[in-house]
């Protein structure tokens, strides 16, 4: 149940801004946010499980996140990671989009462009015009209601001063329950239907925030969450332009 939020072209400072949490099983074993020591070039943080990755930057500008496509029956296991849709894309600009792949939803983007890629319900690759996109574990076209509370605080956020980073972790962690709708792609049901989703099994595990400028350079910073939902930690790296 992961959420995220991604403004693009739709500031005087900034390309792209990005937020988002990763929800996931606690128990799953992940690194947090660093530069990879393989000469990749990524920084983000690693499944340790699959090896791939939920959301980073890259050389040249690039960016990726991930999130699943909540559909019944789904996950199956022994298909291909979506996690590695990330990490290949950050590295090479490449996608290898196998068949053999559960449900997801896709962002990508480059100094030109940014991108939604879905294998669900259809194949699709749809090129985003500037301003705020929500992105969640429905229908990009049917955004769930914490998607939109997202998109909301991001838009808040580039009205002010856009600088502090603040008040976009303070959205990230808004525990507030959503009514939804009877059908699944109204949204979760709670506890799930919050931005930050607070469960001793599976929980919001980080939130990040991105921001890289119209020259290539920013900076990405990652907060780190316990099983009972308390800080774990932070993490600030800067970005630098591939000019």
């Amino acid at each position: 149940m992961c959420v995220a939020a991604a403004a693009w072209l739709a500031h005087p400072r900034w390309r792209l801004v990005a937020i988002g949490n990763r929800d996931e099983y606690h128990e799953r074993p992940a690194a947090p946010l660093d530069r990879w020591d393989d000469g990749s070039r990524i920084i983000a943080g690693k499944d340790l499980r699959a090896g791939g990755t939920w959301l980073g930057v890259g050389e040249a500008g690039r960016f990726a996140l991930v999130t699943n496509f909540r559909v019944e029956g789904h996950p199956k296991p022994g298909m291909a990671s979506r996690g590695a849709l990330v990490s290949d894309w950050l590295a090479t600009g490449t996608l290898n989009l196998t068949p053999q792949m559960n449900p997801f939803n896709l962002f990508v983007a480059d100094e030109t462009e940014l991108r939604l890629i879905t294998n669900y319900p259809a194949a699709e690759d749809r090129v985003l015009p500037p301003g705020i996109h929500g992105l969640s574990n429905g229908a990009f076209d049917h955004p769930w209601p914490k998607s939109r509370a997202l998109c909301a605080s991001l838009a808040d956020w580039l009205d002010g001063s856009a600088e502090d980073f603040s008040p976009l972790f303070a959205a990230l962690a808004d525990r507030t329950e959503f009514a939804v709708g009877s059908e699944p792609a109204d949204g979760p049901e709670p506890p799930y239907s919050p931005v930050f989703i607070a469960n001793p099994v599976y929980g919001t595990r980080c939130s990040t925030v991105i921001a890289i400028d119209h020259e290539g350079s920013g900076t990405i910073a990652e907060r780190g969450f316990t099983a009972a939902g308390a800080p774990s930690g932070e993490t600030l790296l800067t970005i630098e332009s591939s000019a």
